[in-house]
C-alpha cells in the first residue's frame, strides 16, 4: 500500500512569498515577516490582504521579536492580543513558542495562547528545537492542548534530526503533528521523509533578488554594517517550491 504524500507547507516572507507558494502547490503557507530574524509577526494589513487573496489555507507567525523565546510579561500580552486578533480576522491557524528559562516549555503560557486561539490550529515553532529534553517538550505541549509541533529534530538540519524526528513521530502516537524542517529541499526531502515517517514537512524555499531601485545611496544603510542588503530582497522561489514538493511526493 502506498504511503500517503505529506503535507507540504512553505513558509514565506509576506504576501508576494504567500502567492509563490500558493502557485507553485504548497498545500499550506506559514505567513512570517523578516525572515532573516527566523521570522516575525507580519502586520494585520500583511494578512488581512493574504486573506483575500488565498486559495489555500496558512498560519500567521505570532513572535514578537528575534532571539530567545523567553518573554516579558509585556510582551507575552501582545502575543495574546496577536492571537485574538488573527483569530477575529478568520485566520485558520497561529504558531507560537514560550519557554522557561531553564529550557522547558511554559506551559502556562503555552495554554493560554491555546485559549486566546479559540479552536483555531496552534503549532509550536522551533522554540521546541531550544529545549533541553524534546520527549519532555513533546508532552508539555500535548498537555497545553497545541495541534502541532515544528521541529527539525534539535539539529539544524533535517537530515542531522532524522532520527529524533522518527523517535518524535513514534512517540506522538497521533496525539501531536509532528511538522519536519529543517534546510529541506529537492536532494533530500524524499530521504528523510523514508527516514522519519513525517506526515507534514515545512520548508522555505528562498533566494535572494536585485532591487530594481535606479538611484542608489551607498553611505546609508538601514540596520547592520552591510549596506548592500538595503538593495537585496529575499523572495519564495517557485520554482525550488515545485522541485521540493515533487521530490516529496515521488
Amino acid at each position: 500500500m502506498t504511503a500517503k504524500p505529506p503535507l507540504i507547507e512553505v513558509c514565506v516572507e509576506g504576501i508576494d512569498g504567500f502567492l509563490a507558494a500558493q502557485e507553485a502547490g504548497a498545500d499550506r503557507v506559514e505567513l512570517c515577516s523578516s525572515l532573516l530574524e527566523g521570522g516575525l509577526t507580519p502586520s494585520l494589513g500583511t494578512v488581512r490582504e493574504t486573506l483575500k487573496l488565498a486559495k489555500i489555507p496558512f498560519h500567521v507567525i505570532v513572535r514578537p521579536r528575534g532571539g530567545d523565546f523567553l518573554y516579558s510579561d509585556a510582551e507575552f500580552a501582545s502575543m495574546v492580543a496577536d492571537v485574538e486578533a488573527l483569530r477575529e480576522l478568520g485566520v485558520v491557524g497561529v504558531v507560537a513558542g514560550c519557554l522557561n528559562a531553564n529550557g522547558t516549555i511554559d506551559e502556562p503560557r503555552m495554554t493560554a495562547l491555546v485559549k486566546a486561539a479559540g479552536g483555531i490550529n496552534v503549532t509550536c515553532h522551533r522554540a521546541f528545537d531550544m529545549t533541553r529534553d524534546p520527549f519532555e517538550a513533546l508532552e508539555a505541549l500535548i498537555r497545553c492542548g497545541v495541534g502541532r509541533v515544528l521541529t527539525s529534530g534539535q539539529r539544524d538540519t533535517a537530515v542531522e534530526g532524522a532520527g529524533l524526528l522518527a523517535e518524535l513521530v513514534k512517540r506522538a502516537a497521533g496525539r501531536i503533528i509532528i511538522l519536519g524542517c529543517g534546510a529541506l529541499d529537492p536532494d533530500n526531502i524524499a530521504a528523510v521523509r523514508a527516514k522519519t515517517g513525517l506526515t507534514e514537512m515545512h520548508f522555505a524555499s528562498l533566494t535572494d533578488t536585485r532591487s530594481t531601485m535606479a538611484f542608489r545611496n551607498p553611505h546609508v544603510g538601514m540596520g547592520g554594517t552591510d549596506l548592500d542588503r538595503e538593495y537585496r530582497i529575499t523572495v519564495t522561489d517557485g520554482g525550488i517550491v515545485r522541485r521540493t514538493i515533487a521530490a516529496a511526493r515521488a
